[in-house]
């Protein structure tokens, strides 16, 4: 089932960041006079699409329809992608047969270069307010919340939290100088700015102020032992008992908030699991809270260290929570933007200079996929924020200055005004279709980065 919901979240995602960029190209064509042949979403074959002239069909258009502006809407084979097939433009549909006449006048060829840049640029355009429009509507119609506590949770022995010199209860005061008091500015700091990279950090620890110089490698949370950081106060709570298991046996349910085991305060999933497979077929005791009433229960573990819950965390720490008006929101948006393009070419440097693995810097459709469907189980708003930072992503790469790429075509139109000619035609197909093969090389090593880190 958690395959299908991947699959169903990767393709609703693609299908709108696509749509969205290619329509931009679409709008912006028809605004300046050119004729759209074709709006598609994939590459390759035609599986089915409609336009007024032929109505629905399936495969390929029969060669002697001449579709004279009437756009045909097309689903294709490879869904990676999609193109808005521009009269009189050499772009990714492969489509040549326009050379052998004079540019006419709906012809791309045809217009100045400055509604070229403004139907090449219009995709990024589109990406680019897709996701202002998305963090202007979540900071103005939801409060942003903070949890307000820095104090680690539960570190196991030997796990690589311990390791980085992070010890539990410790809190955590500043971070290379800046101070902090959400566990979110924590996160963001660790887990995003600080990726790949050394920092310190001023925490804590028993009534003293200790300084620590952490390593972010030691505190990411896909490490081989999976263990992520937890604030101090952190709960268990039961999301499902297993029928006539031992945990219904002792009298636990749903939503029960498991407190104690053996007087042992619990505060982890991993602590949890770890203090139950050390005593299994033995009675242990079992605090937990049930609409605020703190009950005892005995519960014995079956041999395989189980007790038949499906645990989950949250925290009851004290939540701030930050409202913006109409304008506030609007600059968060502007800020959102900014700073997530900042992050994406500091990503990108941390790449190329080694600091971080490519596989955890970024991912292909199989990683997508499985963004997209752990946001969408958090909640609608983490799915439409994963779809926000994404539809960024899809901007700055297609603004890069590459064949094939936005970019590519912007550069060519640009040399093109200050000749003042026409690039010839044979020279800007052999770019592109070099182009399009070092980009299908490179899809394919990120798909295949993808299986080997699944």
């Amino acid at each position: 089932m958690e395959i299908f919901n991947s699959i169903f979240y990767f393709i609703l995602t693609i299908a709108i960041l696509i749509t969205v960029h290619e329509f931009g190209h679409f709008i912006a064509a028809k605004l300046s006079g050119m004729r759209v042949d074709a709006f598609a979403i994939g590459f390759g074959f035609r599986l089915f699409g409609w336009n007024k002239l032929k109505g629905f069909s399936f495969g390929l258009l029969p060669k002697e329809i001449d579709l004279e502006g009437n756009t045909d809407y097309r689903l294709c084979l490879l869904p990676l992608g999609g193109y808005v097939k521009i009269a009189g433009m050499i772009d990714e549909s492969m489509d040549r047969e326009f050379l052998n006449h004079e540019p006419k006048p709906w012809e791309f060829r045809s217009k100045p270069t400055g509604k070229k840049l403004f139907v090449i640029s219009a995709g990024v355009l589109m990406n680019l307010i897709l996701a202002f429009i998305i963090f202007w509507s979540i900071n103005f119609f939801r409060p942003i919340q903070h949890i307000k506590t820095t104090e680690i949770g539960f570190i196991p022995e030997g796990s690589s939290l311990m390791l980085s010199g992070l010890k539990q209860n410790d809190k955590i005061l500043s971070l290379d100088g800046n101070k902090i008091q959400y566990w979110d500015e924590l996160l963001q700091y660790v887990y995003v700015k600080k990726l790949g990279e050394e920092f310190t950090a001023v925490v804590l620890r028993d009534g003293k102020e200790i300084t620590l110089n952490l390593n972010s490698n030691l505190l990411q949370a896909d490490r081989p032992d999976g263990i992520s950081l937890l604030p101090r106060q952190t709960k268990v709570i039961i999301s499902e008992v297993t029928p006539k298991s031992p945990a219904e046996s002792a009298g636990l349910k749903k939503d029960d908030i498991i407190l104690s085991i053996d007087n042992n305060e619990i505060i982890s999933n991993k602590q949890l699991v770890d203090v139950i497979k050390k005593n299994t077929d033995r009675s242990i005791d079992l605090v937990y809270l049930r609409n605020k009433d703190t009950m005892k229960t005995h519960v014995t573990p079956s041999s395989e260290g189980k007790i038949g819950i499906l645990p989950s965390l949250f925290s009851d720490a004290e939540i701030v929570y930050e409202y913006y008006g109409i304008f506030g929101a609007a600059l968060q948006g502007v800020k959102s933007c900014y700073e997530n393009m900042v992050l994406f070419f500091q990503i990108i440097a941390k790449v190329v200079f080694g600091k971080v693995e490519f596989a955890k810097a970024f991912g292909g459709p199989i990683r997508i996929a499985q963004l997209a469907a752990q946001s969408a189980d958090i909640n609608l708003i983490s799915f439409i924020n994963f779809i926000a930072l994404l539809s960024l992503s899809l901007a700055i790469i297609n603004i890069l200055p590459f064949p094939v790429l936005d970019g590519g075509h912007i550069i060519i139109i640009l040399l093109e005004g200050i000749l003042q000619k026409e690039i010839p035609p044979k020279v800007k197909i052999a770019i592109q279709n070099i182009g399009f093969v070092i980009l299908l090389l490179f899809m394919a090593f990120v798909i295949y980065s993808d299986i080997m880190n699944f």
